[in-house]
Order: structure tokens, then C-alpha cells, then sequence
């Protein structure tokens, strides 16, 4: 199809070519403002004048409705299982602070009455209403930040349980000796790379290298609790020396003591060897107190004191 233009401006006329690509194009967009124009039209009904709709429109509408209210749902049920789950773990992270708590009070000395981790602590003060509401990603945040909080006053608190219980034992410390009196220490208390599997592993313990068949004595007096094989201390003695406090003899070629016996500091209980999980002959030495280890360095610095 060919256009011509004719006008005063031009000096001659002037010819268009429209192809049939040029009329489709021009075909589409008419009937897309059509349709926009008709969406608008039912939207201001529908919006304005509701009576006026037909009934299948109506249905229609309604049915749109109902599906993002489904979906709407959806989305907040999943949003309110993810806090209710986050909420369970808090709960959890509470119930441990609760107990550690407890413990931190009666290491301490203080009165349980004073410190009451089974009731909630009276508050009070005037009603001061947030601007606005709070969104439901406002809330997941918070929570989030909580459980961190939560979970780094947990490791603080054990922290300081673990002072608390070190003063706890420097006043309860008992008369001891070395435990081997020649050899040197191959390994200290703490962490350090397991000769096993090279990965950085706790020993908690310390141990002294000294030939197969080194007597190995008490180090306090005590009664025998355990004497048997282990399988990872091999032939193993523990003596409850009281006050909460035990100490380990590990790796022993043979045993001398049974359990029951009544053992005084400086006496002979064992002969060094490399039984169970071992590289070499050596006696593994551990001080634990209400079953944790501590470093035995403790003990014997104020034993040679």
C-alpha cells in the first residue's frame, strides 16, 4: 500500500510504502489499547459500580480473590513455621541458660532465693505503642539476632563456670607428688594434633615419657575407683581422692591396685607401658574434677611447691 503526501510545506509530493508488516504491527496495537481499555473500564466498575458487573465476571473476580488469599496464606503459615521452629530452639538455648545458671549460683555461693531462673523478673513502666507495626521479615530478624545473643552468653556463661570451678579446686587442692619421678613431658594439657589423625584434637591430660616398666605412683591418697583395661587408656587406674577430685593413670604395662583399694600418696599403683591407644611407652596423667578435666600442671606445680 502506498501513501502520498501532499502539502504546501513540500516542494513535491511525497510517498509512504506500508507493508504488511507495518499494518500487522499497527493491527496488534489497536487491539491492545482495546484491551487496556476495556481493563480499565471493568476495573472502574468493579471498583466503583460492583452492581454493575455481569455475573461470570463476578464468579471470575471472586475466583482471583480467593486464590491470593490461599496463596497469602500459604506464605504466612510458611513464615510462622519458621519462627515457631526458631522459638523451640530459643526455648532450648533458655532451658541450658537456666540450669548453667543455677550451677553459676551455687558455684558462686549465692542463695537460690536471690537468683530464681525458674520465674520471670517483675517488669513494669509506662505503655509507649512502636510506630508501626512490626513485618513479619522485621520479626524473623529479630529473632535471629536473639539466638545469637542467646547463644554467646551461653558460651560465656560456661566460661566463667569453668573459672568459677578452677578457684573451687585451687581451694579444695589436695597434698600430691608427680606421679613419675624421672622422665620428661612429651605432651602438655590442651589442644594440640592428634598423632593418630593429625587434626587438631583436645589432650586432656599430660604425659611423661619414660621406659616400659617406670613405676608409676599415686599422686594423693585416695581410693581406687577403676582398674581395668580402656580402650582408648589401655590399662587404666582412677583414684577418688574426695572433694569431688580424681585422678587418671593411662597407657600402664601392668596394674598393682584393684578397685576398692585404699592407696597413700607416693605408693607404687601401676608400671608404665604403651597399652591402648598409643604410640610409645609413656604415662598419660589426668586431673578431673565432678568429672572435668583440668589441667594437672595445677597439681603438680603445687605439689613441688
Amino acid at each position: 500500500m502506498n501513501v502520498i503526501l501532499v502539502s504546501n510545506r513540500f516542494a513535491k509530493a511525497r510517498s509512504i510504502t506500508l507493508r504488511s508488516s507495518h499494518l500487522m504491527l499497527a493491527a496488534l496495537l489497536a487491539f491492545g489499547l482495546l484491551l487496556a481499555s476495556a481493563f480499565a473500564v471493568q476495573y472502574a466498575i468493579a471498583r466503583f459500580q460492583p452492581d454493575a458487573l455481569s455475573a461470570e465476571m463476578r464468579a471470575w473476580l471472586a475466583n482471583v480473590q480467593a486464590e491470593g488469599k490461599l496463596k497469602q496464606q500459604f506464605y504466612l503459615r510458611e513464615g510462622l513455621d519458621t519462627m515457631a521452629a526458631r522459638l523451640g530452639q530459643m526455648q532450648a538455648q533458655l532451658v541450658r541458660l537456666n540450669a548453667l545458671g543455677a550451677r553459676l549460683a551455687k558455684l558462686g555461693g549465692i542463695k537460690p532465693q536471690e537468683f530464681n531462673f525458674d520465674e520471670l523478673p517483675p517488669q513494669g513502666g509506662p505503655y509507649m505503642p512502636a510506630q508501626q507495626d512490626i513485618s513479619l521479615d522485621g520479626m524473623n530478624r529479630q529473632l535471629s539476632e536473639l539466638s545469637a545473643l542467646l547463644s554467646d552468653r551461653n558460651d560465656k556463661l560456661l566460661a566463667l563456670e569453668t573459672m568459677l570451678m578452677q578457684v573451687r579446686l585451687d581451694k579444695k587442692m589436695i597434698a600430691a607428688v608427680s606421679p613419675i619421678s624421672e622422665g620428661w613431658s612429651s605432651s602438655n594439657f590442651g589442644w594440640r594434633l592428634d598423632p593418630f589423625t593429625g587434626k587438631n584434637a583436645m589432650h586432656e591430660g599430660v604425659d611423661f615419657v619414660v621406659p616400659e616398666g617406670t613405676p608409676i605412683m599415686a599422686a594423693a591418697s585416695g581410693i581406687v575407683v577403676f582398674s581395668g583395661y580402656h580402650e582408648q587408656y589401655g590399662n587404666m587406674l582412677e583414684v577418688d581422692h574426695g572433694h569431688d577430685i580424681v585422678t587418671r593413670y593411662a597407657h600402664a604395662s601392668r596394674l598393682l591396685v584393684k578397685i576398692g583399694q585404699i592407696v597413700r600418696r607416693g605408693e607404687e599403683i601401676a608400671k608404665a607401658g604403651s597399652t591402648g591407644r598409643s604410640t610409645g611407652n609413656h604415662m598419660h596423667f589426668e586431673v578431673r574434677y565432678k568429672g572435668i578435666a583440668q589441667n594437672p600442671d595445677r597439681l603438680l606445680s603445687s605439689a613441688a611447691g
